[in-house]
């Protein structure tokens, strides 16, 4: 029964989680948003005091139930597991109980919180359990989601309806997507071989986790009266965590789930509190008494539904009659994050590059970052998009307080970056046309346009900018006509100030 009980959250919080990632309209965040910052490392970031303090206390009563529940990188791990339990009719689990390395969970987790506190974001991100599946889902589950969307947008089309609209796939990094496969390729191969490896001797969040575990109320106990040392539990347990021999457990690696308890044909093995000892015991094992009390969690029913909406399909060609080329990335002395960030220096302290912004942006505007020092923490460009006042999403997703949640009248006054005039690209200086492209589109009127010549009225307008009304949205940037180039692009702000 516990074990249905803990399939059932799995499942749930797993597919929801997963949604939050895939979504691209931005409507499973009203229903699920919140399973993003209940997440362990996430809630430290962002100082959620209620969160760690709730998630602690589970752990203090039932163990690493979060590492088989919540936390959606345990969970796929579980999944990989079990499909290569399944492939033969009658084969059992391969797994068999070794030693717990502390030492390197240990001095892994070190190096983690010492990173975190001297900001280094690429050994952070790398490490994050929860970011480490986001960036999962976003560069390997995503297109595929999308391509399934636009083949229903295609028929849909034809048939007059417009429940469904198609939207671009593109490898938003490179740098992101090669990192993103190569972390799959080796949690899938440590779980496909031997289970929870990668939690149990690399997570971080694992290794805290696992040393609250060794003192929770209700374990995971055997009795050795009832035992009858078949080692059928141990070859169960994708921790590696029973010594069927002494009958013992290592607490710190034991995730709940229930598996040993199932496979035991002689009921030794039961979950419940634990009764005073008799004599001492290792600290990593615990022998206890045999308890027969089996607590039942509290089920949560969570109910799906997206809708989807508003069309965002970019054009690209002229009138059907040519080809616009692609633009190119300006070379920007400051990079550019977005409003809600405050400061560079904040958003990368706090951002574990989990990417749910990035899934959850619908103008595409922001994007895993390819430089080393800020590896896959997003960053915005305007190559394919301006960041739209109205639009306040990603203040609204952020799950670590990387991007501070803002209303929409607050983010048109947050000053991100400002605009900056190339005169060799600007078109009425190259062609001799009018354009002004760039003050018909600015959201805060910062972009005006003058005679290029001041002695001659009659001359083409070139664009003034006001760098005090500018908010740095992008919107003159991505519509300016130029390419590859545009005539004007925005500089970052180190720290963002209101108007």
């Amino acid at each position: 029964m516990l074990k249905k009980i803990r399939l059932t959250l799995a499942i749930l919080f797993f597919t929801a989680v997963t949604l939050l990632f895939l979504d691209f309209t931005g409507t499973i965040h009203a229903w699920f948003g919140w399973l993003a910052k209940i997440q362990f490392l996430p809630a430290v970031l962002a100082l959620n005091i209620g969160i760690i303090a709730a998630l602690i206390i589970i752990t203090l009563i039932i163990g690493r139930v979060y590492c088989s529940v919540i936390c959606p990188l345990g969970i796929m791990q579980d999944i990989i597991s079990w499909i290569n339990s399944r492939r033969g009719k009658k084969q059992q689990r391969r797994f068999s109980y070794s030693s717990a390395k502390s030492r390197m969970r240990y001095t892994i987790l070190i190096l983690f919180i010492a990173a975190m506190i001297a900001g280094i974001g690429s050994v952070v991100t790398l490490l994050a359990p929860y970011s480490s599946y986001g960036r999962i889902a976003n560069n390997l589950l995503a297109p595929l989601y999308i391509c399934g969307n636009n083949i229903l947008a295609y028929f849909a089309e034809r048939a007059d309806s417009y429940a469904f609209y198609q939207t671009d796939v593109w490898i938003k990094s490179l740098s992101t997507f090669i990192v993103t496969v190569g972390s799959f390729i080796i949690i899938a191969i440590l779980a496909w071989k031997n289970g929870r490896t990668y939690c149990n001797t690399i997570c971080p969040v694992g290794t805290v986790l696992g040393f609250i575990s060794k003192y929770s109320l209700l374990k995971v106990r055997i009795d050795p009266d009832k035992c009858h040392n078949c080692s059928l539990c141990s070859r169960q347990c994708k921790a590696a965590c029973i010594d069927y021999k002494n009958h013992a457990i290592d607490y710190s690696r034991c995730v709940d789930c229930m598996d040993c308890i199932d496979s035991c044909e002689f009921d030794a093995i039961s979950f419940g509190p634990a009764k005073k000892k008799k004599q001492k015991f290792d600290p990593y094992y615990t022998v206890e008494e045999p308890n027969n009390t089996r607590r039942s969690f509290i089920v949560t029913a969570i109910a799906t539904a997206t809708t989807a909406a508003l069309k965002a399909q970019e054009k690209t060609v002229d009138g059907g009659l040519a080809i616009i080329e692609d633009k190119k990335i300006p070379n920007r002395n400051t990079h550019i994050e977005p409003p809600g960030a405050l400061s560079l220096q904040h958003f990368a302290q706090h951002c574990t590059a989990c990417q749910l912004c990035v899934s959850v942006c619908p103008n595409g505007v922001l994007r895993p970052s390819g430089d080393i020092e800020r590896l896959m923490q997003p960053e915005m460009s305007y190559e394919r998009g301006y960041c739209r006042p109205e639009c306040n999403k990603c203040s609204q997703v952020c799950p670590t307080g990387a991007i501070t949640p803002i209303t929409v009248a607050e983010k048109s006054a947050i000053h991100i970056g400002h605009a900056v005039w190339i005169r060799k690209n600007c078109i009425p200086l190259t062609d001799g046309v009018e354009c002004g492209n760039c003050a018909r589109h600015c959201p805060v009127g910062a972009i005006k346009m003058v005679p290029s010549d001041s002695n001659d009225s009659q001359s083409v307008k070139i664009p003034v900018i006001n760098e005090e009304r500018c908010i740095g949205c992008g919107a003159c940037e991505n519509l300016c006509p130029s390419r590859p180039f545009s005539a004007i692009y925005v500089e970052g702000h180190k720290v963002h100030h209101e108007q």
